[in-house]
């Protein structure tokens, strides 16, 4: 599976309506939508205005990073608007279960993330209560970082964790993804990734999901 996720954080907020109709006519599979609060991270990005104006105009899944303390109590209203799956981070709570459980009642895909500082092993515990895992290959709250030189390791020890437990859980990659290291990448256990400059920022954007999917 290689899926990419372009992340609407790096688009023309201007224009968030072309950004969205770009993605429809794009091979892109989701959208990814960073949401900071300015307290789990140093940011502030948008939330359920700007999210709900990008379900009205964007066809393709909604693929939800929280980056957020109290994850649990937005899951619903994030799931209302219209989220695909939702991913909030390991260290932002003390037991993951109980939001994950939110998620799942709301019918959304399950995520749970973790930052390049974390032990990939502290996510073995939920690999079999999750659709997915979000591994951060920079640190939370900014766009445009250069990928964390852990990350190749990292990835390799979280795939080799699901495919000894015979598990489907999907891995998600994000920071720092470009048209040079989107194959190695993906030949290192990454299903899909997310990629903000890469494709918003790029002279033609559907001709680099193409380059990042292997396709050009």
């Amino acid at each position: 599976m290689r899926y990419i996720s372009p992340s609407l954080l790096a688009a023309d907020f201007s224009d968030l309506k072309g950004a969205c109709e770009m993605i429809n006519r794009s091979s892109a599979e989701w959208l990814h939508i960073d949401v900071m609060d300015g307290v789990f991270v140093p940011n502030i990005s948008f939330g359920f205005p700007v999210m709900e104006a990008v379900r009205k105009h964007c066809v393709k899944p909604l693929d939800v990073h929280l980056m957020i303390v109290n994850p649990e109590k937005y899951v619903e209203r994030f799931a209302e608007a219209g989220a695909y799956s939702v991913g909030f981070h390991l260290e932002a709570v003390e037991d993951p279960m109980p939001a994950l459980n939110l998620i799942r009642k709301h019918g959304v895909k399950t995520c749970l993330t973790i930052n390049p500082d974390i032990p990939v092993s502290r996510l073995e515990p939920y690999l079999d209560q999750v659709d997915m895992v979000l591994l951060m290959s920079v640190y939370a709250g900014y766009g445009g970082q250069k990928i964390v030189p852990e990350t190749p390791e990292r990835l390799r020890r979280l795939s080799a964790m699901i495919r000894a437990r015979g598990l489907s859980t999907l891995i998600e990659l994000d920071g720092g993804v470009t048209v040079d290291n989107a194959a190695g990448l993906f030949e290192l256990g990454a299903d899909v990734l997310v990629a903000g400059s890469a494709v918003f920022r790029a002279p033609d954007p559907l001709a680099a999901i193409e380059q990042l999917k292997g396709n050009q």
